[in-house]
């Protein structure tokens, strides 16, 4: 087995299939973007339900609703590295090629592989260079980053979601911080990172939440008024209060 083929290979098991192990990969992370947002769980997957090409990964660190119809590829690659540690990973791609969402391997390559082992791939892929976006300051008053200090300032629980086609991922719990850096705005909890860039957020849409009668919800709009699938959830009382 070629240098390359250890490092990148595609899979030959269908998306959902390879979901299923996602609870024997150790810690890892669903991370997701869209529209300027990254959205990201960590810890290991406690619970997967499954009902056909539909999954759900669950536990204290997992909340995700998969639909795999849409998934074509799923690319295993071990090149990334964090200092001395292999973060493996596993790249879900639409049938568009761009990829979806991905699983990361915390805990190394290790437990990874074990987990893995019997998806066995076929053809080596040559890893793509991936040019660095160019990153822009946070600007004071930056309205992405509204609900969440909000949130913060009120000490209340507040549910962070992100939905792009065939995903949908959220985190529940009081928001600690509210961090600009590196041209995003960033609020980092143990098992929960939310990485919004800078600029990306316009205005946010309020609607009621249908889940609870005291509930809002505010959706994410970029500069031209599109939802960019990202959406806060939280007391009334606090979040139609943001302005």
């Amino acid at each position: 087995m070629s240098q390359q083929r250890l490092q990148r290979e595609r899979l030959l098991h269908h998306a959902a299939d390879v979901l299923e192990v996602a609870g024997r990969l150790g810690r890892v992370m669903l991370t997701a973007s869209g529209g300027g947002a990254t959205h990201e769980r960590m810890g290991p997957v406690d619970r997967i339900e499954r009902s056909g090409l539909a999954l759900r990964l669950a536990g204290v660190a997992h909340d995700a609703d998969i639909d795999t119809t849409g998934l074509g590829a799923v690319i295993l690659d071990r090149s990334s590295r964090m200092k001395d540690k292999v973060l493996p990973r596993l790249d879900f791609h639409g049938k568009d090629g761009g990829v979806r969402f991905s699983l990361v391997g915390l805990d190394g390559l290790e437990p990874f592989d074990a987990g893995i082992a019997g998806l066995r791939g076929m053809a080596a892929e040559a890893a793509e260079p991936v040019e660095p976006a160019a990153r822009a300051e946070v600007a004071e008053g930056d309205p992405g980053a509204i609900p969440f200090e909000v949130a913060r300032c009120a000490g209340v629980p507040v549910t962070i979601e992100l939905r792009r086609d065939g995903l949908r991922q959220a985190w529940s719990g009081s928001v600690e911080a509210v961090k600009p850096a590196m041209g995003f705005i960033n609020v980092m909890q143990p098992d929960f990172h939310l990485h919004l860039r800078a600029g990306a957020v316009g205005r946010w849409r309020l609607r009621a939440d249908r889940a609870g009668l005291d509930g809002v919800e505010l959706l994410a709009e970029n500069a031209r008024g599109e939802l960019i699938g990202l959406a806060v959830r939280g007391p009334a009382a606090v979040l139609a209060r943001r302005d």
